[in-house]
């Protein structure tokens, strides 16, 4: 029997009250995931033919736009692949981190409006196959729950069913990304960790939210956790009036600099220290 959506609205719910930008649905299942006009299946993503070509055309237009020139088109790629596979990890992520529940979804299951009015990020129309619980959640007697049996048994799930569903994503992409197998789960172990990370903050006041799921995605990847490139990866930096900074070091390179040399992100592997603390104070400010 299919997953009854109320599995997870929840955690829907209060991502995309918190995060605006972005919107979930679930449709009946006497529906078909919507595949039409400006949707795209994950399916055809990772099947890397011209549905793949028509979705990056968005990108490459899109930096011609904003910055008046042309991107290599690898690094077109790229930035595709990033805008997906950012909402696509909190698809998994945020259930875990809010409900303890983690669904699987295969690229069959998983449909995506990037162009929808309004939405900075876009629409997901999702359908989960399963997902796995600890014994004492009340969903474990719903259709689809497979219960594990604690928080590493749960753990393991999360890093399961995030290759399960990027794995064939990341072989679409590849080929136009000119990147392979170590590169590209840098660029998953990446999307995995500060998707969470980010929208923790939105979740609750203050740094309480953020601070729970740093300490979470330290234990979801503490290193030698294949296919993903290295650990979790967080640190402290120190401003000028010893404030803590958090950061992280990035597993790989979303290859912006190569459109604006001078703007890295704060935690790029192309970022001096000193540049990111410079950089973390200003967001702050």
């Amino acid at each position: 029997m299919p997953v009854p959506p109320s599995a997870l609205a929840d955690a829907y719910t209060r991502l995309i009250k918190a995060f605006p930008g972005l919107d979930i649905i679930q449709p009946p299942t006497h529906e078909q995931l919507p595949r039409h006009g400006d949707w795209i299946s994950a399916e055809d993503l990772a099947a890397g033919g011209t549905r793949l070509d028509t979705f990056l055309a968005w990108d490459d237009a899109q930096v011609r736009r904003d910055y008046g020139q042309p991107a290599r088109p690898d690094v077109v790629a790229s930035f595709g692949l990033h805008r997906y596979a950012w909402p696509a990890c909190l698809l998994i992520t945020v259930p875990w981190f809010l409900l303890r529940r983690v669904p699987r979804f295969p690229v069959t299951h998983v449909s995506y409006d990037r162009m929808a009015p309004g939405l900075a990020i876009g629409r997901l129309a999702v359908r989960p196959t399963t997902f796995a619980c600890l014994p004492d959640d009340p969903a474990a007697i719903l259709p689809g729950a497979r219960v594990v049996p604690d928080e590493e048994a749960l753990r393991a799930e999360v890093r399961t069913a995030v290759a399960e569903h990027l794995e064939p994503v990341l072989a679409g992409f590849g080929p136009r990304m000119r990147r392979r197998g170590r590169a590209l789960w840098g660029m998953a172990t990446d999307e995995l960790v500060e998707g969470l990370w980010y929208v923790a903050h939105l979740l609750g006041e203050g740094d309480g939210e953020q601070d729970r799921a740093r300490r979470e995605l330290e234990l979801l990847l503490p290193g030698a956790t294949q296919p993903y490139v290295g650990s979790a990866a967080f640190r402290e930096l120190t401003g000028p009036a010893g404030e803590s900074l958090p950061t992280r070091d990035r597993a790989s390179c979303c290859m912006f600099y190569t459109v604006r040399p001078a703007d890295t992100c704060a935690t790029c592997p192309r970022t001096c220290d000193a540049d990111r603390v410079n950089k973390l104070l200003a967001a702050a400010g």
